[in-house]
């Protein structure tokens, strides 16, 4: 009998392992049929945001919950491969779903007292897609059998591209094609070994690893990647030195990073396909292709950034953004209270936050959020230089002054602030009425209006030439002489106070032709000719240009843009000039297309000389180009003509008390409108005219987008004729040295004979010449 001890033991044993086994059994049987199906896994259509791209096939936004970016396992490169291999599951292309060896390497290292998990990369696609994270014995069970079934039904390459998209990884991204552009700013087929084996790790606990939110965590499962890739052959020994020692540049703004900054056009594309297609828009996968162009736009930045800090510049530095109390010895406590003071400031533009360690008249040293030192001298302080050299103590730069720092050449930094005024520039085709560029305003995350398509405006005296077509089509012409002199209404005939316009400089010259009067932008001339032809038929011709007639009010404040315009109506509008008398739709969605690539909308423009409508008459659209050419050369323009081209026309506009400053302008082939002010409303300053603040921002955006654009002659249409002229009456002269142009119906006689050899189809009182 005693040697026979082991026999019940062995039997209690065994019928406990026959039990579980049954019970393991029974519920296989019974979770087994209910089991998903693999649909969602064969037929995957994960949440895709809605992308729009620049009309060059460059992404510019992105919108949606999940930031996803699909990404084929041919296009991952290798090491990411590795990487999240040696992380997640090294033997994953030799088991079956489970890796037996890698359970029983997690229980002896459990038992060791340290934490180590058995799922491998498909029990994670598993429970990814079909379970919770609930820690329960069914759950567990369940994932397993699914492991089984997924294994059984595609291959391993699917599986690990269905793990490379969707897994989480923090900060919204899921997959590492769209974590590598979060975390790092580059594309996955960029990313170095340092890089993917910090990705790599992030599976295990996405919040916890999040290298902006826990850096250290983070590096110490990087660490421990690069050392497994290491281990299995995949990275040579200097390879694992060089990574373990790579400085990660981290995308700590969180700023989406594109090819290039059109943050405006990308809202309008967004708020465009969710008024037609509301919420699935986001989760679809919809594109939308724009037609702003990637060269047009980065000079439209460029030009509207450079505007705003030279006019920021001119009015000096208004000290800095705050203040903060700093200790005065250097360490955690020091840098807990720069990130304090720090972390409501995000980077406007290319001006940088930061804050003042040490300052003098000769140096200043500034720490910034990611405690980068920084040291400012020279020229860098030229800006600051009076808040550096004492004065008003609320502008004085010290220790704990919170200010803006602006990159310079070479490395250096200057000092630099945020500028307050905003502008707005908008660029479009006037053949079609594409558009090829649009800044809404100095940066989109500190001001998400967008001045182009939302800032109504007094257009000031870049509403003239409407008027002044307007004239033309009443018989007008270049050559007819009005008189620059004071203009008064009585207070009886205002029905309120009395109104007493003046011209910008208070000059007054006398009589002139409208040519030198538009030129010149001569309120007084622009103010008698709209009394001559009347302000409701002004009112009323303005429409066939787009402009709404309620916006601009049939007053004689109507000569001087008194009403309201956005930047994109005066682009319209001046298109009609530029194309030669054709009224054009701006327009920027130039196609939309599904998940598949099917076509859900293309643009169809109306395009000038073919199928839009003409509202201007050929020879009406000749005069103005003559007469806005005139401006560029000799009149309030004359800084454009250092572009080197004698195809420019166009018109500066300033408002009262320099509220608003504008320039309007174009070539044949591309019309771009400049505006400069503030949101709320208020003077820009002394001199702050649209040929000082707003023409340099037209002039710095023309330079590139006209680069290699042949200069464009300006054709005479028939109907028009050349005639020499005394200049100052506007006479015809035999043998003058003046020319001008004029309607054939219109041609100029002498003093003698009258104004105008009259065409007997006109009405004489529509034909004129004379001094009001």
């Amino acid at each position: 009998m005693t040697s026979r001890w082991w026999f019940y033991p062995a039997l209690i044993f065994v019928s406990l392992a026959l039990v579980a086994a049954g019970v393991g059994a029974l519920t296989v049987v019974l979770l087994w049929p209910n089991l998903p199906g693999l649909d969602v896994l064969t037929n995957y259509r994960p949440k895709i945001p809605l992308r729009v791209y620049s009309a060059d096939g460059d992404l510019i936004g992105e919108f949606g919950e999940e930031k996803r970016a699909l990404v084929r396992l041919d296009d991952v490169p290798q090491v990411m491969k590795q990487a999240i291999l040696a992380a997640e599951d090294d033997r994953f292309y030799q088991h079956g779903g489970v890796d037996y060896v890698g359970v029983a390497r997690a229980a002896v290292a459990n038992l060791q007292g340290r934490r180590e998990g058995a799922s491998t990369i498909t029990m994670q696609v598993a429970r990814t897609f079909f379970l919770t994270r609930e820690k329960t014995f069914a759950r567990k069970l369940s994932e397993v059998l699914l492991a089984f079934k997924i294994e059984a039904n595609l291959t391993k390459d699917q599986i690990l591209e269905l793990y490379l998209n969707q897994i989480f990884l923090g900060q919204r991204a899921y997959g590492f094609a769209a974590a590598s552009q979060i975390y790092f700013g580059k594309d996955l087929k960029a990313i170095s070994p340092a890089e993917a084996a910090m990705l790599a790790g992030l599976p295990q606990a996405p919040s916890r690893q999040n290298p902006l939110v826990n850096p250290k965590r983070a590096q110490q499962r990087q660490q421990y990647v690069l050392r497994r890739m290491a281990d299995l052959g995949w990275l040579a020994p200097d390879q694992y030195k060089k990574a373990l020692a790579e400085p990660l540049r981290l995308n700590t703004d969180l700023r989406d990073t594109y090819a290039f900054r059109a943050d405006y056009v990308a809202e309008m594309a967004r708020a465009a396909v969710f008024e037609q297609y509301g919420e699935p828009a986001y989760v679809s996968g919809i594109k939308v292709y724009t037609t702003v162009k990637r060269k047009d736009q980065e000079d439209a930045n460029a030009a509207l950034r450079a505007g705003v800090l030279e006019y920021d510049r001119r009015h000096g530095y208004r000290g800095p953004e705050g203040r903060a109390d700093l200790p005065d010895q250097a360490g955690s406590e020091l840098d807990d209270a720069v990130e304090e003071a720090l972390q409501d400031r995000e980077a406007v533009a290319d001006l940088v936050p930061a804050v003042v360690l040490a300052a003098s008249a000769k140096e200043v040293t500034a720490v910034m959020r990611r405690g980068d030192v920084v040291k400012i001298s020279g020229d860098g302080l030229k800006f600051a230089a009076r808040s550096l050299a004492g004065g008003n103590p609320d502008r004085a730069l010290r220790r704990g002054s919170i200010i803006r720092l602006q990159p310079g050449d070479k490395g250096a930094w200057n000092i630099a602030q945020t500028p307050k005024v905003e502008a707005a520039l908008v660029a479009v085709d006037p053949r079609n009425g594409s558009i090829r560029a649009l800044a809404g305003g100095f940066d989109f995350n500190a001001s998400k209006f967008n001045h182009v398509t939302q800032a109504w405006r007094q257009p000031g005296s870049s509403f003239k030439p409407f008027i002044y077509s307007a004239a033309l089509e009443k018989g007008f012409t270049a050559a007819t002489v009005l008189n620059d002199a004071p203009f008064v209404i009585e207070a009886a005939k205002t029905g309120g106070q009395l109104w007493e316009p003046k011209n910008y400089d208070g000059k007054y010259e006398g009589p002139m032709r409208l040519r030198t009067g538009l030129a010149k932008s001569k309120n007084m001339i622009s103010i008698r000719l709209l009394q001559a032809i009347g302000p409701g038929y002004a009112q009323d011709y303005i429409q066939r240009f787009g402009f709404d007639p309620k916006m601009h009010p049939a007053y004689l404040t109507m000569a001087l843009g008194a009403g309201s315009a956005t930047p994109l109506q005066m682009a319209a509008a001046y298109s009609t000039f530029a194309n030669g008398g054709y009224r054009i739709k701006p327009w920027f969605i130039a196609k939309i297309v599904d998940d598949r690539g099917e076509t859900l909308y293309a643009a169809k423009p109306e395009v000038a000389g073919e199928d839009a409508e003409r509202v201007l008459d050929p020879r009406n659209a000749f005069m103005m180009n003559s007469l806005m050419r005139d401006v560029v050369r000799y009149g309030t323009a004359t800084p454009a003509m250092k572009l080197g081209r004698n195809d420019l026309a166009g018109k500066t506009g300033t408002t009262n008390e320099h509220v608003d400053a504008w320039f309007a302008g174009f070539q044949q082939t591309l019309v771009a409108v400049a505006w400069i002010g503030f949101d709320t409303p208020a003077g820009l300053g002394p001199n702050e005219t649209g040929g000082v603040a707003a023409l340099p921002i037209w002039m710095g955006y023309m330079q590139g987008a006209l680069k290699g654009v042949p200069e464009a002659e300006l054709d005479v249409p028939s109907g028009v004729v050349a005639v020499a002229i005394n200049p100052a009456t506007g006479f015809r002269e035999t043998g003058g040295k003046t020319v001008e142009y004029f309607y054939a119906e219109t041609q100029p006689g002498t003093g003698e004979e009258g104004a105008f050899a009259r065409d007997s189809s006109r009405p004489p009182e529509e034909v004129k010449n004379q001094i009001f």
